[in-house]
Order: structure tokens, then sequence, then C-alpha cells
């Protein structure tokens, strides 16, 4: 295994490292001056666009997409250093038009849409134009079994009909936000992992409301925002389905696998902007006679730390290597565990940081509180903690009954 990054990925690392310096953490305190200032939390602070046209005129733009007509052209091992240096910002990403829900959204219309639908809604969110938003997670079933998912999408001649509420639809409050995809059952009666569909929904579709939105820990993220929607007897045409009817499950392991990569390679940078602050903060505050660092209790939390940054970088650049080598399903279980890994050992990192800066630590005056109820809320997302650990464990089980010589089938029954 080869980690180290292209020639090509370096230069673009090189890049943006110097323009996050220069541009993004000067920014920040700007971004939220002027989201104070507007009109309404929903408003997007004037400082974003400007950023992101100052960004994709440096040629820093679309970096996650591996295509190099539509994208920077890297792989997702040369993209996931790229990655983490994006999560050390939370305006980061928009910036360089590769934030979460949109990467994955533009992925997904990259690999399974139709030249109309790429026409249509791919290349405006290529150009930063619009948002886009993925509704699947549901309010009233367990959605970490995705099979529970009850949005109803009814076929009647030329169109669908889809019936269903979603939550947590992060992006949906954004004013930018123009199209939805949506996951929902086309076939209540085919086999368990061929009932679901994926359907493109404009946002100003009849029928579709945005009913509220879902604060993080007292955080509402506007004005990007994670929001609940309902979808009453909503008219689509047929041609806006994704790949064919039956195909959703299909297109959301093609989804979920790069996105699982880009999220926590930017864990591992908020992470590693954590301890940054956090090791800041202790050499140059005094308690009891000397540095607060110079206790050996803060030497232990800031090694292990350390630690911690590094392992979870390796298996997560193992992760990216193994998805370009031998692809995402040969990946899965360094997918799930980097998935485990890397939220978890970022709100530990986080977490020691605000221990460190005491009460401005859970203020608003670092961003390590929202960075933690950030990397928190992302053991949920894309599959909560325990859909991974069931998966690694299931291989562990399957290999095992495989040196017994027994068959793991009749095991589980």
């Amino acid at each position: 295994m080869d980690f180290a990054p292209s020639a090509k990925a370096k230069e673009f690392h090189e890049r943006l490292a110097a323009f996050m310096d220069a541009h993004v953490y000067p920014a920040e305190a700007v971004y939220h001056e002027q989201h104070g200032a507007a009109p309404s939390r929903w408003h997007v602070p004037p400082i974003i666009e400007e950023l992101k046209a100052r960004a994709r005129s440096a040629g820093l733009w679309n970096l996650f997409l591996p295509d190099a007509e539509f994208g920077a052209g890297l792989s997702v091992l040369d993209y996931a250093p790229l990655a983490e240096l994006t999560g050390r910002s939370h305006i980061a990403p928009e910036v360089f038009n590769c934030n979460a829900p949109d990467s994955g959204n533009m992925e997904t219309l990259f690999l399974y849409g139709t030249e109309e639908q790429k026409s249509r809604w791919l290349r405006p969110l290529l150009d930063g134009e619009i948002r886009s938003a993925f509704l699947m997670t549901e309010p009233d079933v367990a959605s970490s079994d995705a099979t529970n998912i009850e949005c109803n999408i009814r076929r009647e001649g030329d169109e669908y009909v889809i019936n269903g509420r979603k939550w947590w639809s992060s992006g949906a409050g954004d004013p930018r936000c123009k199209i939805f995809i949506v996951m929902g059952k086309t076939d209540p009666e085919a086999s368990v992992h061929s009932q679901q569909s994926m359907v493109l929904v404009p946002a100003d579709t009849p029928g579709v409301t945005v009913e509220r939105h879902l604060p993080v820990f007292g955080y509402d993220d506007a004005p990007h925002g994670h929001m609940e929607v309902s979808l009453k007897d909503v008219r689509v045409p047929v041609s806006n389905v994704l790949l064919g009817e039956g195909r959703g499950f299909e297109i959301a392991q093609g989804r979920l696998g790069p996105g699982r990569i880009h999220h926590c390679m930017r864990s591992i940078g908020a992470a590693e902007r954590a301890l940054e602050l956090m090791t800041e903060r202790l050499l140059t505050r005094n308690a009891f006679g000397k540095a607060i660092g110079m206790h050996s209790v803060w030497e232990e939390r800031v090694a292990n730390a350390r630690l911690e940054i590094e392992m979870t970088r390796l298996i997560c650049l193992k992760a990216a290597w193994m998805m370009g080598a031998v692809g995402n399903k040969a990946a899965k279980d360094e997918i799930a565990m980097i998935k485990i890994a890397a939220p978890n050992m970022a709100a530990r990192v986080i977490d020691d940081a605000i221990q460190a800066f005491g009460g401005a630590g859970v203020s608003e005056d670092t961003p390590l509180a929202w960075m933690y109820a950030a990397q928190r809320a992302l053991r949920l997302a894309d599959g909560p903690d325990e859909v991974h650990r069931r998966a690694v464990a299931r291989s562990e089980f399957k290999r095992a009954a495989a040196r017994l010589g027994v068959d793991i089938r009749t095991v589980a029954s």
C-alpha cells in the first residue's frame, strides 16, 4: 500500500493550505458578523459568495470529483488530505464547492443521472449556483435500517406521486436549495433491496413543505439547516427517477462510500485544529505555579490526541487507497471502520480541548462547542455507529465460520 499523494495532489495541497491561511481563517469572524447582522438567520452571508468566486478563480473548485472534466481529476486517496484541510473550518467546504450534501448529490448525478438531469441540475451545482438536499431519513421509522423507509412513490401514467415525511434533510433550509434527491418505495412487493428508488424533486414542487428546522445541541446551522420536510401528493415526471426503479440501494452504496471518506477526513481536520488550539492554550495559561500544559494530566491527553489522530488518519487513507485499488465493495469494512473511528476520535480530542479552555470552551468565543456538536451528530449521519460495528463484526464472524468450516447462515438463524 502506498498512501503517498501524487505530485498533482501535493501541488493542490500547498495551494489549498495557502488559500486557507490567506482567506478562509480570516473570514470566519466576518462570516459570523455578517450572519448576525442579516435580516434573518436563513440569509447567506455575502462573504461566502465572495470566497467561492475567489476559490474558483484560483482553480480550487470541485476538488472532490475524480472526473477531470467536471472536477479536479483527483483520486479519492489524493483528495483525502484536501478534505482534511477543509475540515479545519466550518465555512471551508462550501468555499471550495466540496460541501455535504452537495458533493454526494453531485457524485450521484454524475454517476447515475441522465444527460438531461445533468444539464438541469448537475451543472448549476458544479458551478456553485444552487444547493441541494438528500431526503432519506424518516421520523416515524428506524432509518438506520433503510428497508424501513415508508415514503411512497407511486407511478400514475407519466408521473410519480410521492407521499411521505423526511427529516434531518441537511441543506434544505438554504434559500439556494433547489433540488432534492428523495429515496422512497416504488414497489413494496419487490425483494427487500429492490423496493426503493431515488427520484429528483425540485424544491418548489407543489406539495413540498419544509415543516421546521432541527437544531443540533441548540445550533441551527443556518442558513444550511437540517429540516423536516413533508411531501403530500407531490408529482414529478417519471423521467426524474435516477438509474431506474428499484435501484435506490445500489445508488446509496455508490454515493455513501466516497462521502464517508470526505466526512471522516474532515473530522481529522477538525481534530487537528482542536489540538492546535488546545496546545496553544495550555502553554499560555498558568495554574498552580506553571503552565497548565506542564501538569502531567495534560501531557497524557495531548499525547493521546496525537496518537489517535495519526492512527485514524492511517485507516482513512487505507480505506481511500482500497477504494481506488480494489473498489468500494472490497473496501466496505474499512469504510465502516473509519465512519466509527473518525467522529469518535474527533469528539474526544475536541472534548479535551474544551476542558483546556474552561468556560470559554463551551461558549461561542471558540469554535470548539460547535465542532463538538458536529462530530457528535456525525456518529448518527450516514449510518449510526451500531450499523457500522454490526457490518465489521459480521465480516469477522464470516471469516471465523470459514476457518471452522461451518455455514454462517445456519449459525445466524
